[in-house]
Parts: structure tokens; sequence; C-alpha cells
């Protein structure tokens, strides 16, 4: 099967799906096809059956902004013809679905056809598709769209009521490689943050507002009080600044790590005890299944499609958002008992593994893909 893939090739988690869903289809014998602006960063070395196709922006005067989501179709209409692609898989609606939904018109003048599949992963969705400006594009967008897939139940339910649409969404949950996000405790990387033994708090993500990164800081500063403890703060965005204001305000200057965008994630992971995340919206936590899958226990809000990932009182602990004393608590709890938290720990990786290893979710897609592709014979 030949597959064109186009994401966003940044930090974030539908790029993240995106390039970890190419490398497993390539090297299942697919022939796989990224288009994008930029070469996705998960793609760190050579993948056979794996191609890169760069979005080339015009910088003609006239155009005071780049016009990527039409420079977007012309090299999807280029990939289509000259690679045979036998379907186009977008991830996140805006422009991708758009774009791919104009190439699909042009390349029907040349008497071809393809199919479009768009996975909607969150905020294309619950945030900047709801904008007046975008709404009614985003919806046209993913009821032209052959077949559409939402990485929860919840963005499945929100995108229906957002839009008023009656599309056939199928759930296909985000997953990780628990071969390589695996339990290895990496001893000399936690004596590097926590010198004399503090436990150690973690948390990954864009750093946008509804993160509520600065909410991680402010859980450090009531577990502190009870517990030696450290957070390491993974990733960098618009709220970084905010974040280390706030733990120089508390005085954690020490105790709070940012360490900025990383790769190699999983041996970070290893040297920590426990996973925040307080979001205010989270479609489903990849970062926190990524922590799962490395036996930590998540603490984190009730948003979304967070409950179906984490176990209230089995895999971690779940609260309001918002409610900093009360994950503070649950924190606590977990780090004091250490029956508890072994126990814990081992339901997290063992959720990990049997629910969404990567095993068992890219076959998802292809018998998926085979569906929509069904419909053009």
């Amino acid at each position: 099967m030949k597959i064109g893939i186009t994401c966003y090739p940044t930090y974030g988690g539908s790029g993240v799906v995106a390039t970890e869903l190419g490398k497993a289809l390539a090297e299942k014998g697919h022939e796989v096809h990224f288009i994008s602006y930029a070469f996705p960063h998960r793609l760190s070395h050579y993948v056979k059956n794996i191609y890169y196709h760069e979005v080339e922006l015009s910088k003609y005067p006239l155009f005071e902004h780049q016009l990527y989501g039409l420079a977007l179709t012309s090299k999807m209409l280029e990939v289509i013809e000259f690679e045979n692609l036998d379907l186009l898989h977008v991830h996140y609606a805006i422009p991708h679905a758009t774009s791919a939904y104009l190439a699909k018109q042009i390349i029907r003048t040349h008497n071809k056809d393809i199919k479009i599949i768009t996975t909607l992963h969150g905020t294309d969705i619950t945030l900047v598709g709801l904008e007046p400006s975008f709404l009614p594009l985003v919806k046209f967008s993913i009821e032209e769209s052959d077949g559409v897939t939402a990485v929860s139940r919840f963005l499945k339910e929100q995108t229906l009521t957002n839009y008023n649409i009656h599309a056939d969404i199928k759930v296909i949950h985000n997953f990780v490689d628990t071969s390589l996000y695996t339990i290895n405790p990496s001893q000399k990387m936690r004596e590097s943050y926590a010198p004399n033994g503090e436990k150690i708090l973690i948390h990954t993500s864009n750093f946008r507002v509804v993160k509520r990164v600065t909410d991680t800081i402010r859980i450090l500063d009531l577990v502190k009080k009870e517990i030696p403890a450290k957070l390491v703060l993974v990733g960098d965005g618009p709220d970084r600044s905010e974040c280390e204001r706030l733990a120089r305000e508390l005085d954690l200057s020490d105790d709070v790590k940012f360490l900025g965008k990383q790769d190699g994630l999983e041996e970070i992971l290893n040297c920590a005890d426990l996973f925040l995340m307080p979001s205010q919206s989270e479609s489903f936590g990849l970062s926190a299944l990524e922590a799962m899958a490395c036996g930590l226990p998540v603490v984190s809000s009730s948003v979304g499609g967070l409950p179906e990932l984490v176990r209230h009182n089995e895999t971690g602990y779940i609260a309001e958002f918002g409610d900093i004393s009360r994950m503070a608590l649950y924190t606590i709890d977990l780090l004091k008992n250490e029956k508890k938290y072994k126990a814990f720990s081992r339901n997290a990786r063992e959720r990990a593994v049997n629910n969404f290893d990567i095993n068992l979710i890219i076959p998802q897609y292809e018998k998926y893909y085979e569906s929509v592709l069904g419909d053009l014979a």
C-alpha cells in the first residue's frame, strides 16, 4: 500500500503519532510518503520505505502571509500523481484536511481518484476549529473525508456535538512502543537530578496555558512539605517564562529542572517516580501513556480523554482540573506508601502493554485503510 501522511512535524502529540505510525507502517512493508513543510523530528534515522516531500513556500512579495494550505495542496497533487498513492492520511484538521480535499478534486480532473482519511487529535476540534472563521471549513472538511478517526471517545463525541455532523468516526487510540518505553531505571541520570535521594516528579508538554504547567510547580511546593522531592519539566512553549518566574517566587529554583525540548524521552522518564498531567484540556494524553509504559503512575486532571487512559486508584489518580491540593495529596499518598506505589507502577505498565501497545493499534489503522480503500473498488 502507498500512503501519503501529512502532519505538523514538531514535538506536539499529533506529529509524534503520525510519524510513529508512518515508521511502523514502513517497517511492515508499506510505502510511506511524508508531505510537510519540515522533516518530522521523530524521523531521526533512515527507515526503509519512507520518503519525505518538502512543501515549498512562496516568498513572492505580493503575499503578506505565506500560503501554506495552497502550497501543501500543490505538493499533495505532485506526490499523488507521480508516486501513485493509494490514500492520503492527514493528521490535524486545519489546514491538512482542506488541502487534501482540494487535491482530491483537482486530481479527479486527471481521471484519477484518491481516498482521504483525516485523524482528529484535539485542539483542531476543541479550540482552533471552533473559531467562527474556521468552523464551517472544518465541518466541511470532516464531512468530505472518506474516513475519519479520533484518538479518543471523548474527542469523537465532541466532534459530533460541536459541529453537528453525522460522520462515521472511528476511535483509534494513540499508542506507544512498549519495547522502547519500558521500565529501565536510569540511576546515574536520577542522581544528577536528585543527588540526595529525593523523589522525582516529571511533566512533559508544549508548555501551552491549557497544559497548566504552573500547577505542577505548585504541586511540588505542597509535596515538599511532606517529602523531599524534585520536579523535572521537559518541553518548551509560551508558558515557560511564567513557570520559571513562579519557581523563583516560591523559592523552588533549585528543585525545578527545566530541560527544554528533548529526544530520548524514555531515558528521562525512567529516572522519575511519578508523572503529573494537570491539563485543562487533553484529548488523550500521549505523554502520560509514554510515562505509564515506563511504569510511572500518573496523577492527572479528569478532563477530556484522560479518564479513558488513567484508571483512578489503579494506575494513578484523577482529580478535577485546578484542584492542586487534591493532586498533591494523591502524590504524597503514592510516594509514601511503597507497597501501593509498586502496585500502581505495575498496573500502569500492564495497561500500556495490554491496551495501547503499537502492535495492537497499527493493525487497526491497516484494517481501516483497507475498508476505506474497499469503497474505491
